[in-house]
């Protein structure tokens, strides 16, 4: 904020919806559209991807040691449900421990529940479709539901 002469509102704008997949690629938050620009040589995407993928392998190893071992690994939400690509990607290196893709089976799950995981793995491996829309909004009837509470009176 000091150097750039930002105000508040401009920084948060930037942490909100300037950084992140967008941020790193320059291009986009969007991640089919960052795979189809990877896919043309886009070396922005490409370091989008890889960041991610990343971050969530790191996220996952460190969950997984945490526990003392994993029975079920499940993708879910956007990206989750809908890119067999990043899946593979965030499960490469896992096969060490026992984790091991199905490709045929992820490449297949698109938009819908399925196991991709190899016979053999040492974890299920799934997909499961999630439905966020509803879950939001069944957590705002909730609170709607709620009596209201009284105002404290100092």
């Amino acid at each position: 904020m000091e150097r750039g002469g930002l105000s508040a509102a401009q920084v948060s704008r930037e942490l909100n919806y300037e950084s992140g997949l967008l941020g790193l690629s320059g291009r986009s938050a969007d991640m089919r559209e960052l795979l189809a620009l990877e896919q043309g040589g886009d070396a922005g995407a490409r370091l989008a991807i890889e960041i991610f993928c990343r971050r969530a392998r790191h996220y996952v190893a460190a969950y997984m040691s945490e526990l003392g071992g994993v029975d079920v690994i499940a993708f879910g939400g956007g990206i989750g449900e809908h890119s067999p690509q990043i899946r593979r990607r965030i499960l490469r290196g896992f096969e060490w421990l026992g984790i091991e893709l199905n490709g045929q089976a992820n490449d297949a799950s698109v938009g819908i529940d399925a196991s991709i995981g190899a016979p053999n793995s040492r974890a299920a491996l799934e997909v499961i479709r999630i439905d966020e829309a509803s879950v939001l909004a069944g957590e705002a009837a909730s609170l709607l539901r709620r009596p209201a509470q009284p105002a404290e009176i100092s």
